[in-house]
């Protein structure tokens, strides 16, 4: 008995010191508002490959691209709520090309519990939310488009009703709450200590949330109005200290590309082929309240990536 227990205590040590087979990893950075539909997708997509382990990290976009030009955090894959996020603080050192692939609108999303629930509507949430009881959330606009946009937002309602003290009066103090990300103000709203969030219209639907439309010409989802849209503009903290740069309005429109560092750039290709695909990724993130852009459109720095496999892309170069 003890010669057996000898030998099973042996080879137990043989097999602990035999390498691991390594883990095949795909690393992406999101915006909060896709953290449903790429989760999502993942599932899905882990069912045609088991093999493949997708780790996700969900931030704004601005913080999500920082993590990578500041903190020189290493990923396969990124993808913002704001196609600019990427033109403008990857490429080209970080990345080298920028899909544009889905779309959405923003909006005020409220509960039952809200003051003056039965009674918004889309021609008077200017004056619900004016008013003293009434408190309001948005994002960080350093941090996350939603938040940068939410003002964009404040701005064309200024220019549409000749409402210049809006700003100032959503912004007073013990009304206005800011978070670093749109989905970190759903807590604020389910607890009651907001009435009412500035958001998108997918991530309200995903939380089941009561939604206020603000129409085509302040919600930012219509690309037939952007010259109307670029009528405002917003600044934003710059790659270096004491820099900014500044975001045109247009209509809302999701970018994602592949770092050029990426350390899994085979199984991230295939991932990215995967999401990009109508009858695949596409198809998941439509069904979780996001509206594809078919054909998708890509912006490219030298050469168009041969590995991509889209279908029929517009080209932006």
């Amino acid at each position: 008995m003890g010669r057996k227990i000898l030998v099973l205590f042996l080879l137990a040590g043989l097999f602990s010191c035999q390498p691991k087979k390594q883990t095949r990893q795909v690393i992406i950075f999101h915006a909060g508002s896709l953290s449903y539909p790429i989760k999502a997708a993942i599932q899905t997509f882990n069912q045609q490959f088991p093999e493949i382990t997708i780790i996700t990290e969900a931030a704004g976009s601005v913080a999500s691209a920082r993590k990578i030009t500041e903190l020189n955090r290493k990923a396969d894959i990124m993808a913002s709520a704001d196609y600019q996020i990427i033109d403008q603080l990857l490429i080209p050192q970080h990345a080298s090309f920028n899909i544009h692939f889905v779309t959405n609108s923003i909006g005020l999303a409220y509960t039952k519990k809200s003051h003056f629930a039965d009674s918004i509507q889309s021609n008077n949430w200017r004056e619900i939310l004016r008013n003293e009881h009434v408190k309001v959330g948005a994002s960080d606009p350093d941090a996350d488009p939603c938040g940068y946009r939410t003002r964009m937002i404040w701005q064309l309602t200024a220019l549409m009703y000749n409402d210049s003290s809006l700003k100032n009066d959503l912004l007073a103090e013990n009304k206005y709450y800011q978070r670093p990300k749109e989905t970190d103000l759903i807590a604020l709203l389910e607890t009651n200590s907001v009435d009412y969030i500035f958001i998108y219209k997918s991530v309200a639907i995903q939380h089941h949330l009561d939604f206020i439309e603000l129409g085509d010409s302040l919600n930012l989802a219509n690309p037939d109005l952007n010259n109307w849209y670029s009528n405002v503009s917003e600044n934003i903290r710059g790659t270096e200290p004491g820099t900014f740069s500044t975001l045109q309005a247009e209509a809302i429109t999701y970018g994602i590309t592949m770092l050029n560092d990426s350390p899994n750039q085979k199984d991230a290709t295939l991932f990215l082929n995967w999401l990009l695909s109508e009858d695949n990724g596409l198809k998941v993130l439509e069904e979780n309240g996001l509206i594809p852009l078919k054909p998708s459109r890509i912006r490219f720095v030298k050469s168009y990536p041969e590995n991509l496999k889209i279908n029929n892309p517009i080209l932006l170069n």
